[in-house]
């Protein structure tokens, strides 16, 4: 027997798809620990970078989601073109060996190998002797496959309920929060601003009512919390776009907590949970006409999040 059980996949996004291929492994041989081998940057930007998709989590945030869903190791290949260029058999031979598997599991539509010219069933055949090679069907929500594209396709339109249907969990926008333009505190409404990296997905730009989370271990006033406390998650009223109103140009996600103007979080990580969608973004021609859309935002936040 080897010494590890191994898992394959670009596992963007962590959704259940991917998770139960690492439930799978885990119940195949719970006394191994469990080695995940996953590619960065994803392979579509390296070979058609044209058509390269918005990744639904940064690598961090990807890894903090496998090793939750079970992962004791995190293999991250940098995806070269070199690599690309690797025919199946040494991908096997130089990746997959060295890790020493009892079993393999994978997707079965998983691909590998210069041009994609490995299946399953190539895997299959040059484990024999070596590991096993378990392949599973991808999941379903309702009459959808689930897997990354879905979701990104739900973000695009704004239907952040049916992205969270197929991730198994809210939506979730992760980063540092970036001083902006203090124009929100000047209008009632602080925010918390987080640029939106180009290569990271985001909903389409819209106000939407969601959560807040401090993830640094810290309180909203920057102290440290107490040992055994869980940060808090806030309510949220989240704009996400370029702010046209006052003429933007950066792409930004913009979380004003409900009723709190007394957060210190400039420089803080932060996670931005979404919801729901209120509406899309509007170009306002009077403040006033702004201020009094926010103030009815917030209400319609209050009741999408039970706090009516």
């Amino acid at each position: 027997m080897g010494s590890s059980v191994v898992v394959i996949g670009n596992f963007d996004g962590v959704h259940p798809g991917h998770r139960e291929v690492l439930a799978e492994a885990k119940r195949q041989h719970p006394e191994l620990p469990l080695v995940v081998v996953t590619f960065w940057p994803h392979p579509v930007s390296v070979l058609r970078p044209a058509s390269a998709p918005l990744l639904l989590t940064s690598l961090e945030a990807r890894i903090e989601y496998l090793t939750e869903a079970g992962a004791d190791r995190v293999r991250v290949i940098d995806f070269t073109e070199e690599f690309a260029s690797w025919p199946p058999a040494k991908f096997v031979d130089e990746i997959l060996v060295p890790l020493d598997p009892t079993l393999v599991v994978v997707g079965e539509n998983f691909r590998f190998g210069h041009l994609a010219a490995g299946s399953l069933e190539t895997l299959t055949e040059l484990s024999a002797g070596r590991f096993e090679v378990e392949g599973l069907p991808l999941v379903r929500f309702g009459d959808e496959e689930t897997c990354s594209t879905t979701i990104r396709e739900a973000l695009a339109v704004g239907n952040v309920v049916h992205a969270a249907e197929h991730l198994g969990r809210p939506f979730c926008f992760r980063g540092v929060v970036a001083h902006g333009d203090q124009r929100g505190r000047e209008l009632g409404f602080p925010t918390a601003n987080l640029p939106v990296p180009e290569l990271l997905a985001s909903p389409i730009d819209g106000v939407y009512a969601g959560w807040v989370t401090r993830r640094d271990g810290l309180d909203a006033h920057g102290e440290a919390l107490v040992p055994g406390r869980k940060a808090e998650r806030w309510p949220a009223a989240i704009s996400v776009g370029t702010n046209p109103t006052f003429d933007g140009i950066s792409r930004r996600v913009e979380s004003y907590v409900l009723d709190r103007d007394d957060l210190e979080l400039y420089g803080a990580p932060i996670s931005v949970e979404f919801t729901a969608r209120i509406r899309g973004q509007i170009r306002f021609t009077d403040i006033s006409e702004l201020i009094t859309q926010m103030q009815d935002d917030v209400r319609q936040c209050r009741t999408i999040l039970g706090l009516d």
